[in-house]
């Protein structure tokens, strides 16, 4: 006689989340830091096609760390869910809290009934009209949202990272040029090596531009900012 094989709830929940969290500490870090103007995204991502960062709505931006295919198809859903509850009701209805909410319901229904979880941690980032007003959320594999305040890591090494952005910060707004350059000492502290701007990926979202905020940074205007 054979007795079926079992592995309790528990054991299999807790299997599923090492074998995510091992995934996403496979992948690159992205930064993001609330800043004078709005939000600054940066991304160890040496990859010139593949963005980790990217525009879902207006004034909302979205990034991803781990598995790229996984988080490329929910940022996808993301700009469906935006641009459909943008044109039904009113574009100020779209809101980085109700994505955060759509992609928690989502990853946490992904983790508690399929047999692999997702390998992605994704943040959903939205500027507001005043300094104070902006609104960070990070979401985990299983669905947990943390509603960050001035600054979160996502990707491997992200709680080195963010033991890294709170030394020398006082809780004030930087410039963009300051706040750049504390991103990338950060990240050099904790790779112990030079970042060259070559291998980052930054954005950011500007509070100061009509119309669409998100604008991607390119390495020439990085460089200027640094110098």
């Amino acid at each position: 006689m054979t007795f079926p094989f079992y592995v309790s709830p528990e054991q299999v929940m807790q299997d599923k989340a090492e074998y995510a969290k091992k995934g996403i500490a496979k992948g690159r870090s992205t930064i993001a830091m609330e800043y004078e103007d709005g939000v600054l995204f940066v991304a160890d991502n040496p990859s010139t096609s593949l963005f980790k960062i990217s525009e879902i709505y207006d004034n909302i931006a979205f990034s991803g760390a781990g598995k790229y295919s996984e988080f490329e198809n929910l940022r996808k859903a993301g700009i469906q869910h935006a641009d459909l509850k943008g044109f039904m009701y009113s574009r100020e209805d779209v809101t980085a809290r109700s994505l955060a909410n759509g992609y928690s319901q989502t990853l946490g229904t992904i983790f508690s009934q399929e047999l692999k979880p997702f390998e992605v941690e994704i943040l959903v980032a939205q500027v507001g009209e005043q300094p104070g007003q902006n609104e960070l959320y990070r979401i985990a594999f299983d669905g947990t949202i943390f509603h960050e305040r001035w600054f979160v890591a996502i990707g491997g090494r992200s709680e080195a990272l963010l033991t890294a952005l709170r030394k020398d910060f006082n809780d004030q707004l930087l410039n963009l040029r300051s706040a750049l350059g504390h991103c990338i000492r950060s990240l050099e502290s904790v790779t112990d090596q030079k970042v060259g701007l070559e291998g980052l990926e930054v954005a950011h979202l500007d509070r100061g531009r009509a119309g669409r905020k998100f604008r991607r940074i390119p390495q020439t205007e990085s460089a200027a900012l640094l110098a």
